[in-house]
């Protein structure tokens, strides 16, 4: 990886700028960070060592553009096209370009940009709904052939799978906020976009957990050097179809805890057999009804990414499917918040079994009610 600068200083513009790093390096040092330079790397992809061969080279691999401002700032308007110039005559690298301003793509793209140019990436980035509902509307719109979204500082829950199953994003990227003045990131806002990720077929990185980090409600404060390291061992970074889901580390919970959790749901509570129900179950057999809650686990909840998750278990129709909603295994999401069981995974057959057990113990309980 490369970074190339070719200007420093930026102006706050949303709720993500609040704590912004560049600020907070340049006030270290009594430099003020809203004022807009030209750097000396402002020419580095043409810039060449003695031996005349370029500084930057494809070994670098990706080069990220303009990481201690914006790309698209207004102050940089007359500068622009000449870097546009230079990332033209580059075209044996990969410019990754993150920017807040969205907003002002079209005013300041080049004459040839026509549908985008193979290598550049448009990163947008959205801390939170309000700036993912303006922002993303506007970055699907435009002309652009690669494009990635960054929730970095994320800074609560965010909701984007309408925007992930159009299809047109190539990659989401999660993490939390550093500095003393960090804000929390609770991992289950990193959970919940992996698992739209998942259901759209899209690599997810968690990047960092930030310095203020919240799991199980719990608050962990980790130290800076450590805040890549934990996310990276956490697993939860995502790749379809490579089995990157296996490495996570989860304990299944004590099957008490989890009927009195249950119990204390209104939603799943409200579950319960009918006697129409419980006399199926009589003619059938118990051995004959776990058959097919082995089969209904199998073919709508074993794989990887199963069709139409988060709507494949009927609310009626077979006494399975009641238990699947009132213990919540009726999809990935609900396993993985409510038996740990991470999402984007293939079910391994002792999942399946833990599974069925829970379905078949929550069944036995309701005959047996009065």
């Amino acid at each position: 990886m490369a970074i190339w600068n070719p200007w420093h200083g930026c102006h706050k513009l949303s709720p993500g700028c609040l704590n912004c790093y560049v600020y907070r390096r340049d006030e270290s040092i009594g430099k003020d960070a809203s004022i807009v330079t030209k750097t000396g790397d402002f020419t580095l992809p043409r810039k060449k060592n003695r031996q005349g061969q370029f500084k930057l080279t494809v070994e670098d691999g990706e080069v990220f553009t303009c990481m201690t401002s914006d790309f698209f700032l207004e102050d940089a308007d007359a500068w622009r096209q000449e870097c546009w110039d230079m990332i033209r005559e580059r075209q044996d690298l990969h410019f990754h370009i993150i920017t807040k301003r969205i907003d002002r793509f079209a005013k300041c793209i080049p004459p040839d940009w026509g549908e985008g140019w193979e290598h550049v990436t448009i990163c947008i980035t959205c801390e939170n709904q309000d700036r993912a509902d303006y922002r993303l509307p506007i970055f699907l719109s435009l002309p652009i052939l690669h494009r990635k979204i960054i929730s970095e500082p994320m800074l609560g829950e965010l909701n984007i799978e309408k925007y992930l199953a159009t299809g047109l994003i190539e990659q989401v990227i999660c993490g939390g906020e550093s500095g003393d003045k960090a804000r929390p990131c609770d991992f289950r806002w990193i959970q919940e976009v992996r698992r739209q990720c998942i259901r759209c077929g899209i690599p997810f990185v968690f990047k960092q957990t930030g310095a203020v980090f919240v799991k199980d409600g719990k608050v962990y404060h980790i130290e800076r050097k450590l805040q890549m390291a934990q996310a990276k061992k956490s697993g939860y970074s995502y790749v379809p179809g490579t089995g990157s889901a296996d490495a996570i580390r989860y304990h299944l919970p004590e099957r008490s805890e989890l009927f009195t959790r249950l119990g204390q749901s209104d939603f799943r509570s409200r579950f319960h057999l009918s006697e129409k129900e419980k006399a199926y179950i009589a003619e059938k057999g118990m051995e004959t009804i776990r058959s097919h809650a082995q089969d209904f686990v199998a073919k709508r909840l074993s794989a990887e990414n199963p069709a139409n998750d988060g709507k494949q278990t009927p609310m009626k129709g077979h006494p399975v499917f009641l238990a699947q909603h009132a213990t919540a295994c009726c999809c990935r999401g609900c396993l993985e918040k409510w038996h740990r069981i991470p999402a984007g995974k293939v079910l391994r057959p002792e999942e399946q079994i833990y599974i069925v057990d829970v379905l078949m113990d929550w069944i036995r309980k309701e005959c047996d009610a009065n």
